[in-house]
Formats: C-alpha cells, structure tokens, sequence
C-alpha cells in the first residue's frame, strides 16, 4: 500500500463508501492519514458492569438484555431503555431522549460497547448511563476488534455517511499497519530548532494516542504530535504564498512612469486634501506600479474611509501612461455606483468613463465594447460582464477588483488575461481582513491599510431595543427627518431567499408609508426590482426626494447618502457581524450626528455577542476579528470562499501564534534556503502533494 493508493482499494472500502469517503475529500491513503480525529475519548477504564461507581467515567462491554419505550401516562416521551449485562451478575441500563430510531439498532443479543458517566437508578436499583457513547461489537461485525475500541484513549472521527467513527478507526489502523514509514518533508533544522517530533511519529499518534497521552491536550490540539502537524500545515502554506510571491516580481509586467504630468492630473482631480492615510497608501501603491513587474496589492479601508479616491489616483497613473482601467464589482448597485464616482471625479479630466453590465440592452453593450477595444474607453467600471470573451481591451494596464471575496479565482484570472502583458492587479475591500486572513486567504498580496477617516465624521452611535420598543424608533426616525435627516429601515434576506426579504421589507413600507409617516415620502428598494428602478430609487433618495428608505440588503455596499443619518436594522439577530458593520457604514458619511439602531427579538448567545459588540465598538478591525471567532475561517465572507484553504489539522484562529512563527520561518527558508537541493524538494513536495489537497497555492 502506497500514500497515493485510491481508497477504493483498501480492503474493506469498495466502491460504496469510497463515494461516501471521496466526499469528505478523502480520495487517497494520504488524505486519509490527513484527516485527524476531532476529540477523544478516554476509554481505558474498561469495567464489568459489577465494578461500576456512580460519578465515574467508564467503558462497559455487555449484551443487550431486552429494550423498551417507556410511556409516562398516556404520552409517549420518545425515551429508550436498554438493559445491558455483562455474566457479572448486575445490570446497566442505558436512556437516550428522542431515541425511538435506537429500537431498530439494539436489538436483543447484540454485543455493544458503552461509554459514559455512571449514575444509580433509584428506581430500578441499577447503575444507569444516560445518552452513552456506543459501538456495535457484533461477533460477525468486520470491524469488531474491541481492542481497538475500547481499554485506551480512542480517537472518535466525524462520520461520512455511513462510513461510522467505528469504521473509520478501523479503516485507520488498517492503512497504518499497511504502509512504510512516512518520509519527512520538513526542514530537520526547522525540526530540530522548534523541538517537533517527527512526521512519522506525529501521525501515528494523532491517530493512535499512547497510554501515556494527556487527554487535555489531545483534544485542546495541543499534544506534541497535533503541534507537529499544525505547524507543518502552516509551513508549507506560508512557502508556497512566498513562492508565488517571489514568482510574480520575476514575471514582466508594465513600469509606469510617475512624471510630473501624472502628479497636475492627481492634483487636479482631488476633490478635497487627502488624509495622510490616503496619501501614505497612494505611495506605497506608486512605488508598486513604478516597478517593472505586476503589482499586486490589497486595498483595505473601512467603511467611507476613500478607497475609491486612493484607487482613481491609481487609475490616473495607468490612464497618463497610455493604459486603460477595468474596475470589477460584484453587484450591479455597487458597479453603478463606482460608475457614477469615477465619472464625476474623472469629469474636469477630459477622461471617457463607461459601465459595462449584463442587464444593457445589447445594442448599447456592442457600443460600449467597441470603445473599449479602440481605447477611447479609459476606465470600465462593471459587473462579471467585463469577464465575457466579447470584451476586449485595447491597452489593460491596471484591474481594481472591489470585494475580491465574491469573486472565484478562475473569475479574477481571465480579467488578468485581457491585457497584452499582465497588468497592474488592486483589490479593494471595505471588510477589514483580520491579520490570520491577511496571512493566508491573502498571503500573496501586499497590504494598504486605510486607517484613518475623513475629517468632520463623528463616530456612529449604535443603540440596541428590542422590537417592544419599536415604535421608540420610529418616534426618533420622524424627529431627525423633521430636522432635514434622511432615513434606511433594512430588513434581511432570509436563508439566501430575496423574495422573503422582500416581502417583508414591502409589508414594512405599506406600514410606515400608510401608517407610521403618513407626512413623509416613503421609498422601497429591493433586489427584484429592474436596474432603471433602482436607480430611479437611489437618485431620488439621494436627491431628498424620499425621506425614509425601506430597503433589503441591496443597501450593504456601494450606496452613498451623506444626509442620511439613521440606520434601522430590523431583525438584528439575523444578520452576521460583517453584514451589520456594512450596514452601519452607509450613515455617518456627513459631518452631523448619524444613528445605527439595532432592533432584535429573542437573541441567542451568538446574536447577544454579536449585538453586543457593535453597540461597544466602531472598529472594522476588532469587528472582523470578533466574527472570524463568531463564524469560523470558512464562513467568515458569508460563504465558504474559494480561497479559503482546507486546513485539516490547523486553525487560523486558535493558532495564530503558530501561524505567525510559520510565516516568518517559510520567508526565511524561501529566500535564504540551506542549498539549492532542498530547496528544490521542497518546491516539488508543495507541488505533489500539498497542493491539491488544500487547493489554494499554484507555485508553477
């Protein structure tokens, strides 16, 4: 058996649950041996049932005596008995709640082991487990080798499908026991500094835990053989983003020259004097396209912070250079609106700005294509209709990506390939990126950080009532229309539905047009509504022609109202941190007072943590640090991202102080690596090994 062996081929697999497995992303002996435990469990106090203690945790092995339903009255409360014995002379009983599918699975006679914590029965005068751990131990079970179940400190896996903890195990020890020892990629001075024990002895006992393995550890990810393969993880990731870093400043790019016609133009467009944040960020980001290579750069800025004003002083460098400009958005509201700013910006200059979408009419997009491929276009600003093969540039030189988190990595790809030599690459985000995100998701891109506001915004105040107290809120609303305010009420989109939410915020605008305001101009923005009509919306809520806007989410990015002073989130508890710091940051954006009220029902403990932390801070920083602990790494953008890699052993967030002694260690072993030779070995292993599994870094 070899490490690329299909599982399919391991005895005791076959065709069935090699599909269950291969679903798990377990298609080979080493992804296997890649997928670690996710607890366990000491089971080597191993008693008969005569030996059993109330208050302790044990492992039984016994034979089901006989099994009931019990009724209490008339009512059947879905609880299961079994009665167990072992030839000891006692009895155990065992109760699981919601339990009835249990009837079909201890049956009389079946031999089962029983893990958990003992009580004594004052009913029954047995010693009882409630909800117990069990295995099925079967004389005719392929899998029933005890020893490997039971007296020890057993790993427990996550099923895939029918393929059970049990079998898991057992498939396990299989592989195991059928392969050579394992080699050992890591750098022995790496090893040997860091104290790490080797590959083949950490897999082993992620697996297989000795006796003397400290239970505490192994399942706080901490025992010398899980540190071992967190770090090595974290290693090669950090090895192969330094590799396609270091591949990317070799490639030929465009060396655009920072004259003194650029600087008049600069000058001439700025609307207002830059913060120093924007103008330290706008030199980094000189010197990067000054360079004879591609530049590849994360923009970050929190909410009305003036990425847009950092990024359209990019484009006039591209655009004084003889390059076009594409500037990709992932919704057609936030597209129009970069449209309408870089139009008004770039309007003294003399420079054509065109959008280009999918809901044009097809003769106006052949029009606009054709600008685009003679030149006159020098700035394209558009949704994933500037991906289609019928658009081409006549000179790319430099692509802004707004929200890179919405795109694929395909999608982002074929915009780089539509000019002649690679162009200039800015990724723009108003989600701050915590640094573990920073360090992997975005490990490859330089990063600007936006950390100071424009002059004259007060800090949001963010209040929090419960929907008791709602007409409180619209009592507010009225007053700060009354004194020439504007105002959202943003209602969710529920379990990714956009008629739900739409409903809901249509019902809401009959109300407070019909009943709440009566006085006032009540305005209704949704994402079912054509792209005329939402822009008919937002002009005229811009405009103040609509004073109250009820809208869905459709609001979260791309919308600038500076008279607009108060944010109503209904349903709060709904909405993840991320979307509800967005959400905050479309008032704020003038020089008087705004608002963000936060109106819940029931909250659990997740939604109070989340409420909490946006009435206390107005960090986008601390925000997203606070939902990356909230959601997890996977879910951090709303949906698993195709960037985000496939970790099995590490945790960007309870490790990060692993992670960040793996980065500075795979820098240094990139860029000052023992010889050649190792080097050399280390490219080949990321690329043969490491790579498909996590899917994330291509190192050529």
């Amino acid at each position: 058996m070899h490490l690329d062996t299909p599982l399919v081929y391991v005895k005791g697999v076959g065709p069935f649950r090699a599909e269950m497995l291969e679903a798990k992303g377990l298609v080979t002996v080493n992804d296997l041996l890649h997928y670690p435990p996710f607890r366990y469990e000491d089971r080597s106090n191993l008693k008969s049932i005569y030996e059993l203690a109330p208050g302790e945790m044990a492992t039984v092995i016994a034979e089901v005596r006989s099994t009931r339903m019990p009724k209490m009255g008339r009512r059947n409360v879905g609880l299961f008995e079994a009665r167990f014995g072992d030839g000891s002379h006692a009895t155990l009983t065992g109760k699981w709640f919601h339990g009835a599918y249990l009837a079909n699975v201890l049956t009389e006679g079946a031999r089962v082991s029983l893990y958990g914590k003992v009580e004594f029965d004052s009913y029954s005068g047995d010693m009882l487990m409630m909800h117990p751990e069990f295995e099925m131990l079967s004389a005719d079970d392929e899998d029933g080798d005890a020893s490997l179940h039971t007296g020890r400190v057993v790993p427990i896996y996550e099923a895939a499908g029918k393929v059970s903890p049990k079998m898991m195990r057992a498939l396990m020890r299989r592989v195991l026991d059928g392969i050579e020892p394992l080699e050992d990629f890591l750098p022995v001075h790496l090893r040997e500094r860091l104290k790490l024990v080797d590959r083949w002895t950490a897999v082993r006992g992620i697996h297989f835990p000795g006796e003397d393995s400290d239970l505490r550890l192994l399942n706080a990810f901490r025992s010398p053989a899980h540190l071992r393969m967190i770090l090595e993880e974290f290693f090669w990731l950090e090895c192969g983003l330094e590799l396609k870093r270091s591949k990317a400043k070799l490639e030929a790019g465009i060396a655009f020259q920072l004259n003194e016609q650029v600087r008049e133009k600069v000058k001439a467009m700025l609307p207002f004097k830059p913060t120093g944040a924007q103008k330290r960020v706008l030199g980094e980001i000189a010197k990067d396209m000054a360079e004879p290579h591609p530049m590849s750069r994360l923009l970050q800025g929190d909410v009305g912070s003036g990425k847009t004003l950092v990024a359209a002083e990019a484009a006039i460098i591209a655009i004084e250079n003889g390059y076009q400009v594409a500037v990709l958005a992932p919704t057609e509201i936030l597209a129009m609106q970069h449209y309408a700013s870089f139009q008004a910006l770039f309007a003294k200059l003399g420079y054509l700005v065109v959008p280009l979408s999918g809901s044009l009419k097809a003769k106006e997009k052949e029009k606009i294509k054709r600008f685009v491929e003679q030149g006159a276009a020098r700035v394209v600003v558009g949704t994933h209709a500037l991906l289609e093969e019928g658009v081409q540039f006549h000179k790319l030189g430099l692509a802004i990506v707004d929200e890179q988190h919405r795109f694929g990595v395909m999608q982002r790809l074929k915009l780089m390939e539509k000019g002649e030599v690679k162009p200039d690459v800015l990724v723009m985000t108003a989600t701050p990126i915590p640094r573990t995100l920073a360090l992997t998701v975005y490990g490859d891109l330089d990063t600007s950080v936006i950390d100071e506001m424009p002059p004259g915004r007060k800090p949001i105040k963010t209040k929090h009532l419960p929907e008791s107290r709602i007409e409180e809120v619209w009592s507010f609303v009225g007053r700060e229309v009354a004194a020439g305010r504007q105002a959202y009420v943003v209602y969710p989109v529920i379990e990714e539905s956009e008629t739900a939410g739409m409903k809901a915020a249509e019902k809401s605008y009959l109300h407070l047009r019909d009943d709440v305001f009566p006085q006032l101009a009540v305005g209704l923005l949704h994402g079912k509504l054509g792209q005329a009509d939402k822009e008919t919306v937002m002009a005229d809520f811009k405009a103040g022609r609509i004073q109250v806007l009820v809208a869905t989410t459709v609001v979260e990015v791309g919308v600038d109202v500076p008279n607009a002073t108060v944010m109503v989130i209904e349903h709060a508890e709904r909405f993840g941190l991320a979307q509800l710091h967005q959400l905050r940051g479309r008032v704020g954006r003038g020089g008087e007072q705004s608002y963000c009220i936060l109106v819940t029902e029931r909250l659990g403990e997740t939604a109070r943590e989340r409420v909490r932390t946006m009435t206390e801070s107005n960090d986008g920083f601390y925000i997203a640090e606070m939902d990356l602990r909230l959601r997890g790494p996977g879910e951090f953008f709303g949906t698993k991202q195709s960037g985000m890699p496939s970790l099995r052993f590490a945790n960007i967030i309870r490790d990060r102080e692993m992670l960040e002694t793996a980065r500075g260690e795979a820098q240094a072993f990139i860029q000052h690596p023992p010889n050649e030779e190792v080097l050399r070995r280390a490219v080949h292993y990321i690329r043969d090994n490491w790579q498909r599994r996590y899917g994330l870094v291509q190192v050529g």
